[in-house]
C-alpha cells in the first residue's frame, strides 16, 4: 500500500524569535533596537505575518496527510521521502535552502509578505494552498523545472545549488588553484574565488559579479540547461594567469578545479556551515546537477 501524502512545512526562525533569544525579553530587545532608531513594531508585524501565513496554510493540509514542520537550521537533518509536498513560507532565498535537499518533489511556495518580497521563488499566496496541494498530488499543476548546479569531488563527496557554488578560501584569503576547460585550455590561478551557478543564480551573486566586471556574456535563464562562471578578482602574478575568468557550461560540459591550497572549501547558496573541504591536489568538477528543482507555478 502506497503512503499517504506527507506536506512537509518549511520555515525560518523570523527576525523577531532571533531578537528575543539574543536579548531574553522583549522588552530588552525593544531597548536595544530602540538605541539604534529601530521599532520592534516593524520586526514584530514581520514576525505576526510569517505566523499567519504558517497557520493558514497549516490548516488547509488534508486530514488524512502527514505532515512535517521543519526549520530551515534543522533541514541538513531532515529525510524527505519521495511522497512529500514541500511548502515553503518564506522568503525567495528559502526555497534555495531547501532545493539542495530534494530529489523531485514538488516545491510549492508562498510568500507571507507580498509587499516586501519579490516572491519569484515563492509566487503564490497563503489563501491559494488548499487548491496548489490538491493540484500537487493529482499531478494537476504547471511545474517550472529549474536548472541546479553540482559540485563533486574526486573522492565522491557531492553538493547541489539552485543558485551557484562557490570555490574559495574560508576566511577569504587567496585561492591557488588550476581552472580547466573541456576545450583543453588550462590556468593556474590564485583569486579570491570562483563562482559557478544557474540561471536562478543569475539572477543574484553571479549578476553581480557579471555587472561588475561589464562583462558580454549571455547569462542563462532560469530554465536553461546551461551554467555560467566567474573568477572573483583574479591575481596575476609569474606563477598565475587571469585570461580564464568566466565562461558558459553547456549542458554536458564540466568546469575542473585542480586544488593548490592548504585548505579550500565548497558552499552552495551561501550556506557555509554545510561545505566540503578541500585540500591540496584534490579535483572539483562542477557540472549540470541531475535534478532540478520542480516548483510549482
Amino acid at each position: 500500500m502506497s503512503l499517504q501524502p506527507r506536506a512537509v512545512l518549511i520555515h525560518r526562525r523570523s527576525e523577531y524569535d532571533d531578537l528575543v533569544a539574543r536579548h531574553g525579553t522583549r522588552q530588552q530587545a525593544a531597548f536595544f533596537l530602540e538605541a539604534r532608531d529601530r521599532d520592534l513594531g516593524e520586526v514584530l508585524a514581520r514576525h505576526e505575518a510569517q505566523l499567519a501565513a504558517m497557520q493558514r496554510v497549516s490548516a488547509v493540509v488534508p486530514v488524512d496527510w502527514r505532515r512535517a514542520d521543519v526549520e530551515r537550521h534543522d533541514l541538513e537533518r531532515f529525510v524527505f521521502g519521495p511522497e512529500d509536498i514541500v511548502v515553503v513560507v518564506g522568503q525567495d532565498g528559502l526555497v534555495a535552502n531547501v532545493a539542495k535537499y530534494l530529489d523531485g518533489q514538488p516545491v510549492v511556495g508562498i510568500d507571507p509578505e507580498p509587499d516586501r518580497n519579490p516572491g519569484i521563488l515563492v509566487p503564490h499566496h497563503p489563501g491559494d494552498a488548499r487548491g496548489l496541494l490538491d493540484a500537487a498530488v493529482q499531478g494537476a499543476t504547471a511545474v517550472q523545472e529549474r536548472t541546479m548546479v553540482e559540485a563533486v569531488t574526486d573522492d565522491g563527496q557531492s553538493l547541489r545549488a539552485l543558485n551557484e557554488v562557490y570555490v574559495g578560501h574560508a576566511s577569504h584569503q587567496s585561492a591557488r588553484y588550476e581552472l580547466s576547460l573541456v576545450d583543453g585550455r588550462r590556468e593556474h590561478q590564485s583569486s579570491s574565488g570562483v563562482l559557478a551557478g544557474t540561471g536562478t543564480g543569475a539572477t543574484g551573486w553571479l549578476r553581480s559579479a557579471w555587472q561588475e566586471r561589464h562583462s558580454h556574456l549571455d547569462l542563462p535563464r532560469p530554465v536553461d540547461p546551461d551554467l555560467c562562471w566567474f573568477v572573483r578578482e583574479a591575481w596575476p602574478s609569474p606563477a598565475t594567469g587571469t585570461t580564464l575568468t568566466e565562461g558558459a557550461l553547456a549542458a554536458e560540459e564540466s568546469l575542473l578545479l585542480t586544488i593548490e591550497s592548504d585548505q579550500l572549501v565548497c558552499f552552495g547558496d551561501g550556506i557555509e556551515a554545510d561545505a566540503l573541504t578541500l585540500t591540496w591536489g584534490q579535483r572539483l568538477t562542477i557540472t549540470k546537477a541531475r535534478t532540478c528543482l520542480r516548483l510549482v507555478v
